[in-house]
């Protein structure tokens, strides 16, 4: 019989995904963790962790022997600090998105994960979602054809949102919630090598960086493409994205239950397009903890490891570069 794996969760606020991700793919809870009792009473209560398994402390998990896997779901500003502790102290380690805020830390963290010898995974919750799987399905399948223009936009009002680690200056909105749609376009076309971009900001007098950014980038083998983040949009919360083929275009986002294909006919013309049914869940944590348990068994190899989210680190602060400085940015992918 398969031995379960057993693991660790910490922050309750938005770990819970993890936890619920972590039983339903058959795992021992040996801890959560959260600074905030009231946060980890609800946590506690709903999954039905008993109190002895509550803990405000994640150094007791690092000197817990048996737990294998550890999932981190703190602020972005302490993503650095835990994931390193926890690697070091043999543990597999789960990161939320993003993997970092600096180019700094996320060397850290891979040095780290690379001398301890244990998997870093980032949580880019994106590349488990339903149709943007499909879609990258049939982006690779040739069916549209050469891909020379794709889009993405992270579009999300923060208005009530924003708190002081959110507000932090170093938590710009492109690399705290932009980086789906960075690490999206990247999935699907490959790093951008050249990066500008404008920012403004007119909807968030609470933050002190532009809550609107517009990146245009262009990609390997003359693609082209455009990233568009909104954090104070007055809209529903959204990740439209657009693939553009030869032969055809991809229209889907993580909210519908469809997507829309075009592809062209015998004549080189798109006609009707196809609907295409997908399930909607765009935080699909059991399938991205499934993928992060097969890789420690060593069933599959980790594809979104620390180094592919520092790749989308790095061009995040590109954009946030360009759009400080006015030029053209080009990301350095060299970890």
């Amino acid at each position: 019989m398969k031995k379960k794996l057993v693991t660790a969760h910490v922050g309750m606020k938005f770990g819970m995904a993890h936890v619920e991700g972590a039983l339903q793919s058959g795992a021992e809870i040996a801890a959560i963790c959260d600074c905030d009792p009231e946060a980890l009473r609800a946590a506690g209560e709903r999954y039905a962790i008993p109190e002895e398994k509550r803990i405000t402390d994640y150094r007791r998990i690092a000197e817990d022997p048996d737990v294998e896997a550890v999932t981190v779901a703190v602020p972005d500003q302490q993503h650095a600090e835990l994931t390193c502790a926890l690697l070091r102290a043999g543990k597999h380690v789960l990161c939320e998105k993003p993997l970092a805020l600096t180019r700094e830390d996320a060397r850290e963290i891979i040095r780290t994960a690379d001398n301890a010898g244990r998997l870093c995974m980032v949580g880019q919750i994106c590349r488990f979602t339903p149709a943007f799987e499909k879609a990258k399905q049939i982006v690779d399948s040739g069916e549209i054809g050469e891909i020379y223009y794709a889009e993405s936009e992270y579009a999300h009002d923060y208005m009530y949102l924003v708190d002081n680690w959110r507000a932090d200056p170093r938590r710009h909105g492109v690399i705290g919630g932009g980086c789906h749609a960075v690490d999206l376009l990247r999935w699907l076309v490959g790093d951008p090598t050249e990066v500008f971009a404008y920012g403004t900001h007119k909807l968030l007098p609470q933050v002190p960086y532009d809550d609107a950014t517009i990146a245009v980038m262009k990609f390997g083998g003359g693609v082209i493409g455009k990233i568009f983040v909104s954090t104070g949009c007055k809209r529903d919360y959204t990740m439209r994205t657009l693939v553009y083929g030869t032969k055809g275009t991809l229209i889907c986002d993580n909210t519908s239950p469809s997507m829309t294909l075009f592809v062209a006919g015998a004549d080189g013309m798109a006609h009707e397009p196809q609907i295409i049914p997908v399930q909607v869940n765009n935080h699909n944590a059991a399938r991205e903890f499934e993928v992060f348990a097969d890789a420690i068994r060593g069933n599959k190899p980790l594809e979104t490891d620390a180094r592919e989210g520092a790749k989308t680190v790095e061009a995040c602060l590109a954009i946030i570069e360009s759009s400080a400085s006015g030029k053209v940015v080009y990301p350095d992918y060299g970890f």
